[in-house]
């Protein structure tokens, strides 16, 4: 199996994950934040749902500039965040597999101007940024939901408000 292949493995049982937490934030809640240096319930959802694409298309190249942290786009509706997690999730089932193992071992660098800010192997940025860093923001939207009263999705294993997908049991369906 390719390092590309493992990464899209992965991926692929993440994302429905990550579609779950999305789906319980309503329109009523995108302008929540717990503390006004937070980004609200919906920057930070539509990130969640952005980060994955943004990134597989960012390192398609050999280098790009620093991102703008400055610059938290606000969702006008819930539907804008599931559509940008569609989107995300189409890129990368586009683009990740085109990366062969000899360009996931390339340096891949954020520069700015003739500066290095970072240098690493793309595999190790994927990881890093598209995956682990995407988890890190799904860890901090489920205390979001958790503060507005929202019931927080199971992820690896349990959440306090459900079983994970792989343990419940099966729904019986009465015959008519």
């Amino acid at each position: 199996m390719s390092i590309a292949q493992s990464f899209l493995a992965e991926f692929e049982q993440q994302a429905p994950v990550t579609r779950r937490f999305l789906e319980r934030l309503s329109d009523d809640k995108l302008l929540w934040q717990p503390h006004e240096k937070s980004m609200t319930a919906g920057q930070l959802a539509l990130h969640l749902g952005m980060v994955p694409g943004a990134v597989i298309t960012l390192v398609q190249n050999a280098s790009a500039p620093p991102p703008d942290f400055t610059v938290r786009p606000q969702p006008a509706n819930s539907g804008e965040v599931l559509s940008a997690l569609d989107e995300s999730i189409a890129a990368v089932r586009t683009l990740l597999p085109k990366l062969d193992d000899v360009a996931m071992q390339e340096t891949f660098r954020i520069v700015a101007g003739d500066q290095d800010l970072m240098a690493l192997p793309r595999q190790a940025f994927i990881r890093n940024i598209m995956l682990n860093h995407w988890y890190q923001h799904r860890g901090q939207f489920s205390v979001y939901l958790r503060l507005l009263g929202i019931a927080v999705p199971a992820s690896w294993g349990p959440s306090a408000d459900e079983a994970p997908v792989f343990s419940r049991q099966p729904e019986v369906v009465a015959a008519s």
